[in-house]
C-alpha cells in the first residue's frame, strides 16, 4: 500500500500528534467526558432547553437556537452518509477512547452541533465560554482518536455556516424579537 500524500498524510500526522496527549490520565479523562456529553449534540440541546425554561422572555429564540443546533446536526449526519470517509486507525497502543455510533468519519457531527451551537446560543449568552466549549469538545474528538482533523475542521465550517444562516430566522424575523 502506498504512503498517504498531502492532506492525508497532514491528517494523519496532527491526529498522531494530538492523540499521544492521552496518554496522560487527566487528558483522556476529559476527552472522554466532553465526547460522551456531545454525542447527537445533546450538551448543546441540553443547554438550549434549560435556556428557554430559565429565560422565559426569550423562550422562542432559545429554541430556534435548540432547533438550529439539531437541524445542523441533522444536517451532517447526511453529509457523512455521503462522503463515507472511514474512521481513522492508528496504529500501536493508540486505540480509539470512546465508541462511536457509526463507523464513518466526515464531517464530525461533534463538530457540527458544537460550533453551531456556539453560533446560534451566542446570540443569547456570552460567546466566548461557548466557543471554548466547543473548541474543547471539537478537540476531544481529536484526542479520543476517532476522526481526522479535517472532519473537525469541515464539521464546525458546516455547523458554523448552518447556524449563521439561520440566525436571522432564530431570532423571530431578524428583528432581534423573541
Amino acid at each position: 500500500m502506498d504512503r498517504p500524500t498531502g492532506v492525508l498524510r497532514a491528517d494523519n500526522e496532527m491526529l498522531a500528534a494530538v492523540r499521544s496527549t492521552a496518554r496522560l490520565p487527566h487528558v483522556a479523562s476529559a476527552a472522554r467526558a466532553l465526547s460522551r456529553s456531545a454525542e447527537h449534540g445533546a450538551v448543546w440541546i441540553a443547554l438550549g432547553l434549560a435556556g428557554s425554561a430559565a429565560d422565559p422572555g426569550r423562550r422562542g429564540r432559545w429554541l430556534r437556537a435548540t432547533a438550529l443546533v439539531a437541524g445542523a446536526h441533522a444536517a451532517g449526519m447526511a453529509a457523512k452518509r455521503v462522503v463515507r470517509r472511514p474512521r481513522p486507525r492508528l496504529p500501536g497502543e493508540l486505540a480509539p477512547l470512546v465508541r462511536t455510533a457509526g463507523r464513518h468519519s466526515f464531517p464530525s457531527c461533534h463538530a457540527v452541533s458544537s460550533a453551531a451551537a456556539a453560533v446560534a446560543f451566542g446570540r443569547l449568552l456570552p460567546r466566548a465560554p461557548l466557543g471554548r466549549l466547543a473548541a474543547a469538545v471539537c478537540l476531544s474528538r481529536l484526542v479520543a482518536g476517532v476522526h481526522y482533523p479535517s472532519d473537525v475542521a469541515a464539521g464546525a465550517a458546516l455547523g458554523a455556516a448552518l447556524a449563521g444562516l439561520g440566525g436571522p430566522w432564530a431570532d423571530g424575523d431578524g428583528a432581534g424579537r423573541g
